[in-house]
């Protein structure tokens, strides 16, 4: 199968043979000799070091001989890792219970099952009659619930034992934490679990509903067999299963004995402790077992709803098939209160169904769906893929997270079409819900088709050995680990094999173990801290504990499936059995020492596809061997013969960053696990002392490693071509100096805290472990969880091993800070547990500072370079913790003397966060990167920790002035104590600028002295802290102290100003620039700036600042223009007054329109805001009345020459409204009748419109501002075109002929025109000159 060789005997013996293997004799090359040979559970060990916890048993060591002592021992990375790594092992109860199940075992064998959970990380082991249970991710000498089997369980009367049941035992682990929603975060610790076990041949049922309760560990069992056994409606009768009476079904159609292949279980909503599980029998049955506290009921599902299960193969209906159905899962994997239902798929002989489960009191089972995977007429079956099988086996099913996607291990028995021999092909199938399939609503599923192939049948051995039926259905499939899309088959030879598919071809990495490591007895995978990431493969033995299968393992020792065929007894062309044996060890060498042969090769061509970025080359481990090698040389000589010549000719110095050789071994320094250091976790973990010694010992060969540099002059090469490696290795002495700090403080922690524990303090408010210990076993778990190869170590150790990952302090404390400070503990323990965690923090950053202070000499030049403790995710971090302590002091109604702990501890950690971000602000604009949101966030996380901090300082200085009795008194005491409590708060607010906390403090205190200190400080952009200044007082309207102030800044005063006209006319006026004044006062009447008061007015007439600028105001801004301007004495000064009563005839034009205008909706719009003169002249001949029209030539007038001429065609809708006012077709008539002479002519004319907007605009009285009306719009042209006519008018006489009345009346409307032009000369001796 996939490991023959780990077949000892020969085939054809082991098929028919129910005796156990031989032993294997001692002339074999695999097994050591006899003297130096132990008892696998000898209770004394060998080479037991002087510190740390034993070997977990003898024999591991001919395990661990596979693996090279000096990668176990030195290297952390598992960067080039192609062995498994173990992890974990058994708990010493289990190792004894192991030792008394062998020597009372007669053929020596242990036959031991166990298992391991996925969602819950939880291991079990049935050793004899009792049952074990463990988390494997805890050190092994954590807690394991022992459990003991009742004996008339564990003992098998009159039962044949099958060699491939394996163990006879299933188990089901219920999470009662996850249905109460409290088992979100690795770190917290599984508090509640209930255990189903069944006997696979008996049937027999053990449950225990809470394993880690005293009251729940008592086991309920249930000893019913086949035949008493009562058919259950599918549907159920209406009646809780747990009030149902247990009685025999004489209907059983059960005519052999038949044995559990399957087991899944749930949680239910029936009562407390109360689930339900789910097993499938080989002959074709499901069996529902309802357990609770109070017992166990057993019933058969009724066979209706499995009506589909037959098959027509070869014409013959096939009904309950041998073996069928083969295995159940749940769709989805964990299980919350608040559903009713769940759903989990059946795998049967050629189908694939799914039923649903109401986990309500009536516990029915429905059909949802079924489809078929092996039917000939299925396009998206099995059979499309194949051309000469003549049977396929589905063995089993599993599903991924999200219950979206299925993965079924085929088995397929195939005839070779040349030799006509058989041979086995196994592959796997990969199915997925159609697109659009509505999982929500499942009744719409029954009658359609809702699963479709989501990749080609992978084919993952081509030409395999033919197998028994029997062994072929113990195959087991686990899917879900590293590296993506791989799969692990469990054989009932104890082996696992990993497949990978690639694009190219498939891979294969076999898990074995040597003759004492015992068979494998389930796969899993690793959970990750991060949600959705995948883990290794995790692999439970039978005697060597657990192991792990690195990722690239498998990527670059897998091995490509041997295509040959494998004869077999049975086969038409087979041969002897001798042969065959002969075959299998041959082929068995291919598997095994195939893996060794070609991993070398693979790893070549596979390196650059595999791992993180900084995959080493050839070149690079060379370059890396000889830097090492130079510096032990150092080590021991303490020269440095050419090193740098020889660096130089290996190229050592042409990779930067991360990859360059130098820092590769400067990391190596730092993360080296110690050889004295145990590599088993248990109770026994090293001393502190020890830790500390050996983070001295790491900082010592660092500093050497540093000497060497500049001894070999490598640090000056370092500095000048490649910064950024100089830099990241001193950021290791950074690292490793901060964690020999933070190691100080654990100690000083832990000793404080036996302290209080020998001072018998018990209560809520009590805590056990501490945040920085538990923050030191999540790094190190998740460090462990990375990198495999730690597996086998304590959280603590792979924690202060890993110095250079010291960033993933801040990263767990972001992740993990709920767990570390769960909202159900104690507010004091929250608060406890917080300060704790801050201080670790400045502990770490301020010794990392002060190592960068003391040998600055070292560092290359730090352009562009960020520091590794302003990194984004060192940022995030100390936000993260920063953004709770903030909450605790607003939100949390706790003694001040708490929160005044919370308050020092959080301006050390304010000050650690704002140098972060001004670090990392630094990097980015030397490098001229994007830093616009990187300092918008810095501003808000400096005003939010500032403000914070200052408003708790007030609570604290108002509750200690409480208790003074004079005014006075109080008052003096106030200010000293917010003095006092205020002085590191300025310190920060100094050094990042924090305008709002310097302006307040002042403010507060009413020190001047104080406030004008630190506005000669601040000379930052646009004024600094002076301008901030200058803004408060500005919005705060006392104006008449800002400019007293700005008179000792005269300069930010002016760039204050300029932004603020309404007061810079006064300080202009002040300076005496009369002429600058005028100016900006004139703008400023103009403008739509909200209105001037000073001081005495706003207390005259409070809220009347936040009123617009009146017509009014305006106007007396533009007299006070006027004066400013008269007072410069300017040659232009006579200009700018005329410009100015320009505008205040304007502004009194407006006035009066308003005044005429009727009310309305309009007029109460526009109110008495400024508008501009081309919107009044229309405003004016939207509804034209004389006066208002005579307004608009008024406002003509006194624009200015550009706005006459830009607004021409205004100017003639003007004249020809004051044509229309009049009707001049009456008036010609009256004329032509009543026969007027020149007076009457003059005196009908004078009261025309014409006449009087002729007078305005042209008479010898009329005023305008920069020219008359002559030089855009002039009364009549000396020559004019009969083409003129029809365009555009360029005289008043031309608008006059273009008027419909102009034919008859215009004679008037041209009289009226010259008279009103030349009225003054109306009365002279030589009359008046009519127009001809």
């Amino acid at each position: 199968m996939f490991s023959p060789a780990t077949r000892r005997s020969g085939y054809g013996v082991s098929r028919i043979s129910n005796h156990p293997p031989a032993i294997p004799d001692s002339s074999s090359p695999m097994t050591p000799a006899v003297d130096s040979r132990r008892s696998i559970f000898d209770g004394s060990v060998s080479n037991r070091p002087k510190t740390g916890t034993p070997a977990p048993w003898s024999s591991r060591l001919s395990v661990l001989a596979r693996t090279p002592p000096m990668k176990r021992d030195e290297k952390i990375d598992d960067g080039g890792q192609v062995h498994p790594v173990y992890i974990g092992d058994f708990p010493q109860v289990v190792r004894e219970e192991q030792a008394i199940f062998l020597q009372k075992s007669a053929s020596g064998q242990l036959n031991i099952t166990g298992g391991i959970d996925k969602v819950t990380a939880l291991t079990w082991m049935v050793c004899g009659s009792r049952l074990f249970v463990w988390n494997y991710l805890s050190p092994a000498s954590s807690k394991c619930v022992s459990l003991d089997i009742p004996a008339d369980v564990s003992w098998i009367s009159g039962v044949k034992r099958s060699p491939h049941l394996g163990s006879n035992w299933l188990l089901c682990v219920i999470n009662w934490n996850d249905v109460c929603g409290g088992y979100r975060n690795v770190r917290r610790e599984l508090k509640s679990a209930g255990i189903v076990l069944c006997n696979q041949r008996t049937q027999a049922t053990v449950y225990w509903p809470d394993i880690y309760s005293p009251n729940g560990n008592t086991p309920v069992t249930s000893l019913a067999s086949s035949k008493e056994l009562e058919i259950f409606p599918s549907h159920g009768d209406g009646t809780s299963p747990m009030s149902s009476s247990h009685h025999s079904s004489s209907g059983s159609d059960i005519s052999e004995p038949s044995s559990y292949n399957s087991l899944i279980a749930s949680a239910t909503n029936v009562n407390q402790y109360a689930c339900l599980a789910l097993a499938s029998t080989s002959n074709g049955q499901l069996w529902k077992l309802l357990c609770s506290p109070s017992g166990i009921v057993q019933k058969k599902v009724n066979n209706d709803i499995f009506a589909s299960l037959s098959l027509v193969v070869s014409g013959v209906q096939r009904t309950g098939t041998k073996g069928y159905p083969r295995s159940l899962v749940w769709r989805l994997p964990s299980f919350s209160a608040v559903q009713t239902n769940r759903q989990f798929f059946m795998l049967t002989e050629h189908e694939i169904h799914c039923f649903n489960v109401d986990l309500s009191s009536s516990l029915s089972i429905s059909k949802l769906w079924s489809h078929d995977i092996i039917g000939a007429n299925d396009e998206f079956d099995v059979k499309k893929d194949l051309a000469s099988e003549t049977r396929i086996w589905p063995l089993d099913v599993q599903v991924d997270d999200h219950g979206k996607e299925i993965y079924i291990l085929v088995a397929i028995h195939c005839v070779d079409r040349v030799s006509s021999s058989s041979y086995m092909r196994y592959s796997l199938l990969n199915m997925k819900y159609i697109d659009g399939t509505d999982l929500l609503e499942p009744a719409n599923l029954m009658n359609r088709r809702v699963l479709e192939k989501k990749a080609p049948l992978q084919v993952i051995i081509s030409k395999a050995r033919m197998e028994e039926e029997e062994t072929l259905l113990s195959m087991k499939l686990r899917i879900g680990g590293k590296p993506s899309g791989s799969a692990t088959i469990l054989s009932s030879d104890g082996t696992a094999t990993v497949f990978h598919p690639r694009k190219i071809s498939t891979r294969l990495y076999q898990f074995d173990l040597p003759y004492d490591g015992g068979k494998v007895l389930d796969a899993s995978v690793l959970p990750s801290l991060e949600n959705g990431e995948e883990g290794a493969w995790s692999v439970l033995t039978e005697k060597a504990g657990v192991w792990a299968i690195p990722e690239k393992a498998v990527l670059l020792g897998g091995v490509e499936p041997p295509e040959q065929s494998f004869p077999h007894k049975g086969s038409s062309k087979g041969g002897s059995g001798g042969d065959d044996t002969k075959n299998l060890v041959k082929e068995g060498n291919l598997a095994s020492g195939k893996i060794r042969s070609e991993a070398g090769d693979w790893r070549e061509r596979e390196v650059a596809n595999v791992g993180a970025n900084m995959q080493q080359t050839a070149q690079d481990e060379e370059v890396e061997g000889l830097v090492n090698l130079l510096f032990h040389d150092f080590l021991h000589s303490g020269r440095v013969e050419d090193s740098q010549e020889k660096l130089k000719k290996s190229a050592a110095f042409e990779r930067d960053g991360m990859i360059n050789a130098f820092v590769r071994l400067s990391r190596s320094l730092v993360d080296t696990l110690a050889k004295h250091w145990t590599t088993t976790r248990g109770a026994e973990i090293v001393s502190l002392a020890v830790v500390s010694t050996q983070l001295m010992e790491k900082q010592q060969k660092h500093q050497k490693f540093l000497e060497f540099l500049a001894l070999s002059k490598c640090h000056e090469e370092l500095c000048l071509k490649q910064r950024c490696a100089m830099h990241i290795i001193m950021e290791h002495g950074e690292k490793l100096d901060a964690m020999i700090q933070l190691r100080e403080l654990q100690n000083r922690i832990s000793q404080s805290r036996q302290t209080v524990d020998s001072s018998h303090s018990f209560g809520p408010e009590r805590d056990v472990s501490g945040s920085l210990w538990d923050l030191i076993q999540i790094v190190g778990e998740r460090a462990r969880r990375n990198t495999v190869l730690l597996m086998d170590r304590d959280n603590a150790e792979v924690f202060f091993s890993k110095v250079s990952e010291l960033e993933q302090v801040f990263y767990c404390i972001d992740m993990q800070l709920d767990s570390i400070i769960s909202p159900e503990q104690h507010t004091k323990i929250q608060i406890k547990r917080a300060c704790e965690l801050a201080n670790a923090c400045a502990t770490l950053v301020h010794s990392a500072m002060h190592y960068r202070n003391e040998h600055q000499m070292w560092y290359p030049s730090p352009d562009g370079l960020m520091p590794w403790y302003c990194q984004h995710v060192v940022r995030n971090g100390l936000r993260a913790l920063a953004n709770f302590m903030v909450q605790v002091l607003n939100e949390y109604e706790v003694d001040l003397s708490l929160k005044s702990d919370v308050c020092s501890h959080l301006e050390v950690l304010a000050n650690i966060v704002l140098e972060a971000y001004l670090g990392a602000i630094t990097a980015k604009v030397e490098l001229e990167e994007e830093h616009k949101g990187l300092a918008e966030e810095y501003w808000n996380r400096r005003d939010v920790l500032l403000g914070s901090l200052y408003e708790q300082i007030k609570v604290f200085v108002d509750f200690q002035c409480q208790a003074k009795d004079s005014m006075e008194e109080a008052q003096e005491e106030k200010e000293l104590i917010f003095r006092r409590l205020s002085t590191n708060l300025l310190s920060t607010a100094r050094r990042h600028e924090g305008y709002h906390t310097l302006w307040n403090i002042c403010h507060d205190l009413n020190d001047t002295a104080l406030l004008k200190n630190f506005m000669y400080e601040s000379m930052g952009p646009k004024g600094g802290f002076s301008y901030f200044v200058f803004e408060q007082l500005y919005e705060e309207r006392q104006y008449s102290k800002l400019l007293r102030l700005g008179e000792e800044f005269p300069e930010r005063l002016a760039t204050f100003l300029k932004d603020h006209p309404d007061l810079l006319w006064l300080h202009e006026i002040f300076l005496h620039r009369f002429s600058s004044a005028s100016e900006t006062l004139h703008v400023l009447a103009l403008s739509e700036n909200k209105r001037f008061t000073t001081e005495t007015e706003e207390k005259m007439m409070p809220g009347f600042a936040d009123t617009e600028l009146q017509l009014p105001d305006r106007k007396r801004l533009l007299y006070l223009s006027k004066i400013a301007a008269m007072a410069g004495q300017n040659t232009n000064c006579r200009a700018d007054a005329e410009r100015i009563d320009a505008d205040l005839r304007i502004l009194s034009c407006q006035e009066e329109i308003l005044k005429v205008l009727p009310d309305g909706e309009e007029k109460q719009k526009i109110g008495h805001h400024l508008l501009p003169p081309g919107d009044l002249i229309r405003l004016c001949l939207k509804a034209p009345t004389p006066e208002l029209l005579l307004k608009a030539l008024d406002i003509f007038a006194w624009t200015s020459f550009s706005f006459r001429s830009r607004n021409t065609t205004l100017l003639e809708e003007c004249w020809k409204v004051a044509i229309d006012l009049d009707d001049w077709e009456k008036l010609h008539q009256f004329s032509v009748a009543e026969g007027w002479s020149d007076v009457d002519t003059l005196r009908v004319l004078e009261k025309t419109v014409l006449f009087q907007a002729s007078h305005r605009c042209y008479g010898p009285e009329s005023g305008s501002f920069e020219g008359g009306f002559d030089e855009v719009l002039p009364l009549r042209l000396e020559t004019m075109e009969p083409s003129d006519l029809m365009g555009p008018a360029s005289s008043v006489e031309m608008i006059l002929m273009q008027h419909k009345d102009f034919s008859d009346a215009g004679k008037l409307m041209l009289t009226a025109v010259m008279l009103g032009s030349a009225r003054a000369d109306i009365d002279t001796e030589d009359g008046v000159a009519p127009m001809e």
